[in-house]
């Protein structure tokens, strides 16, 4: 078969995959197919509670475990980083087989000490997060005329100073009709037709079914427990129960055992499998949540285009009107000199500390070029939501492949500096290669100490803390080196005019120069703030989020914001002879970091507000803090790069003496 065929089958299979529009989550991502009476089992994740935000294995508490032992699912290194720990559990259904009233297990009495702890976990609201086949049970809660969605059920609650256990279960599972395609009908005939198996029209004997949803109702339903010595797991409770979740009937008491039920109901829906994901996406507030987006874009926009418009009437006017003047005019106006070119025997001259501002640009293209990378990806459904974990891998991928991005910009402009020395550029890619990650390890470390002595599963293992070592210093490390090799190689930065022996001195300004330059994160934090709290309720409150392709125009638009931002002040400050711009346009962009982390602190005030304990607020100020300092290092090189190119496009285009 030519090639031309081979482009044929690609582009009508591209068709076909775009033609399901939303339906397309992740690449390898497949429908299950079960047969009636197949088993079905369900696993549990840990019980999380956003009163702490601390997970705990499922069975840390007394539930009724596995009669095979409990076995941990097989796990990615994005689910262990965010705390999922999946387990079997002792949920066994039949595909399309309803049951009622099934017997799972009765506990030993309660101890002191389990007793308190339960009462412990209701207290603190935590939720048990059940799956089967990917999808995480979802309850559906009443209130006034309209529907809440929420994933999971809480362990208990508490009624006029007693505990009650929710020990019965009402599922229900949606299932949706296996449809076996004609592929070769829809490729259509010839060459296509021959590469691509042909499915019989029939389909095959038996009917299939696909899980398209889960739900759960959760009761508190008081048992007899002497009824029940002599029943075996999955056998038929004595007398019918009944589930009615407006009532609580069970409380726990010390020294009695909890006897646990539940009962499973099939219902065939219309759903389709690829669209089975959007009740957990379409959550309660949506409309305002694009309204308030979309108006956001078009304010910043707005405000943007005038920065920049301007911006470019005044310097290029300026630009324009020296170029016109004849050689004798332009010698009598040098002269004349003022504003920004007068330090042009000093706007290239090394900034202090310049071995570190080249470290942190390096970093900061690094973590942009991650961003964007992993936004993107996100954004074209190759890191959904219905595969755990993803997300972190491909961050986590994406940064130390880009580590030869950061060591080659931060040793070709330790070169530029040192008017292209390349002594020094293997000591500037360790640094590189050590700061940031060296910062964020020691903040996850710290924070890993806490969770440890909480025995939470949200702590990284040891064994998980040699990997990520070992990612690091094998894979992370050698490339940055081998960008900085290439940025060794690669010709310094010219600098279009001659620095001065002695530095000119700045004088003295009206007001503090550092001050506008914190002031000036404001406009970038404008562009991000609402986005910014869906981000936010998305890793505290447990919502999930999906709306990449917004957050991928937010975070270029803000990229576009901290570059023009950066240039206005760079262009501000040699107006007034400060020729000292290198730092301040670094964190001109980056002090966008200062708001974020002010609005995690306001976040955690109001919205949090139930959040309890000091590892609680310790965690999330910590987390706050990376995510704050890793933005402050991406935006800051945003705004160093883009001043550069401004500053060295300035005093190239005119010709001073």
């Amino acid at each position: 078969m030519n090639s031309f065929a081979h482009f044929k089958i690609w582009v009508l299979t591209l068709c076909m995959v775009f033609q399901s529009g939303h339906g397309f989550y992740l690449p390898g991502s497949y429908p299950h197919k079960h047969g009636i009476g197949d088993t079905l089992s369900v696993k549990v994740n840990s019980i999380t509670s956003i009163e702490t935000e601390i997970p705990f294995s499922y069975y840390s508490l007394p539930f009724c475990k596995p009669l095979e032992g409990v076995k941990d699912s097989a796990e990615n290194l994005g689910e262990v980083l965010m705390g999922d720990r999946i387990e079997n559990s002792p949920y066994k259904f039949k595909m399309y087989t309803n049951e009622s009233d099934i017997f799972q297990c009765q506990t030993d009495p309660l101890s002191g000490e389990n007793f308190k702890l339960l009462k412990k976990r209701i207290d603190e609201m935590y939720q048990v997060n059940l799956i089967l086949d990917n999808l995480p049970a979802i309850r559906y809660a009443k209130k006034e005329s309209y529907f809440l969605r929420w994933t999971g059920y809480p362990v208990g609650i508490k009624f006029q100073d007693a505990y009650y256990v929710f020990n019965h279960l009402k599922f229900t599972v949606l299932v949706h009709k296996y449809e076996e395609a004609n592929v070769a009908h829809v490729m259509g005939t010839g060459e296509a037709a021959e590469v691509i198996p042909t499915i019989a029209s029939g389909g095959s004997e038996l009917p299939g079914y696909m899980v398209v949803g889960f739900e759960v109702v959760p009761c508190s339903v008081m048992h007899d427990a002497k009824s029940v010595k002599n029943l075996k797991p999955y056998e038929k409770y004595p007398s019918p129960v009944k589930c009615d979740p407006t009532t609580v009937a069970m409380p726990i008491k010390e020294n009695e055992p909890i006897v646990f039920t539940y009962e499973v109901t099939f219902e065939e829906s219309d759903i389709k499998w690829p669209s089975r994901w959007d009740a957990y996406l379409k959550m309660e507030g949506s409309k305002v949540h694009w309204f308030s987006i979309l108006n956001s874009l078009m304010v910043i926009t707005f405000l943007a285009g005038i920065v920049l418009v301007i911006f470019l009437r005044t310097v290029r006017r300026d630009l324009t009107r020296y170029e016109e003047l004849d050689k004798e005019a332009q010698a009598q106006m040098n002269e004349e000199l003022s504003g920004w070119k007068l330090v042009v025997g000093d706007v290239f001259r090394a900034p202090t500390n310049a071995g570190l501002l080249c470290v942190m640009v390096g970093d900061g293209v690094q973590l942009l070029g991650m961003a964007v990378v992993t936004v993107m990806f996100a954004a074209l459904g190759f890191m959904s939501p219905a595969s755990r974990g993803t997300l972190i891998i491909g961050m986590i991928l994406f940064y130390m492949i880009l580590g030869i991005s950061a060591g080659y910009v931060a040793v070709r402009l330790w070169r530029t500096i040192g008017c292209g020395d390349k002594k020094g550029w293997v000591s500037v890619s360790w640094k590189v290669a050590c700061f940031f990650p060296g910062i964020a390890f020691f903040i996850l470390t710290t924070l890993n100490f806490l969770l440890w002595g909480s025995h939470s599963t949200g702590a990284i293992p040891f064994s998980l803390f040699v990997v990520l070592i070992f990612m690091w210093f094998c894979i992370s490390v050698p490339l940055t080196l081998v960008g900085g090799f290439f940025g060794a190689k690669a010709p310094h930065i010219e600098y279009p005019v001659r620095t001065n022996q002695i530095p000119r001195e700045i004088p003295a300004q009206k007001y503090p120069s550092w001050l506008l330059v914190f002031g000036a994160g404001t406009l970038p934090f404008g562009t991000l703030f609402i986005e910014l709290f869906f981000i936010m309720s998305s890793i505290w409150m447990g919502r999930v989020y999906y709306v990449f392709g917004f957050l991928l125009i937010v975070f270029i638009l803000l990229v576009v914001v901290c570059a023009e931002v950066s240039l206005v002040l760079t262009y501000m400050h040699l107006c007034v002879e400060d020729w000292k711009w290198w730092w301040k346009s670094f964190f001109a962009s980056g002090s966008v970091a200062i708001y974020i982390f002010l609005y995690s602190v306001n976040y955690l005030i109001f919205e949090l507000k139930s959040l309890s304990g000091p590892i609680s607020e310790a965690l999330f100020l910590g987390y706050s803090l990376l995510m704050a300092l890793a933005i402050m290092f991406a935006m800051g090189s945003v705004g160093f790069l883009s001043s550069f190119w401004f500053v060295h496009y300035l005093f190239s285009s005119v010709k001073l003496d």
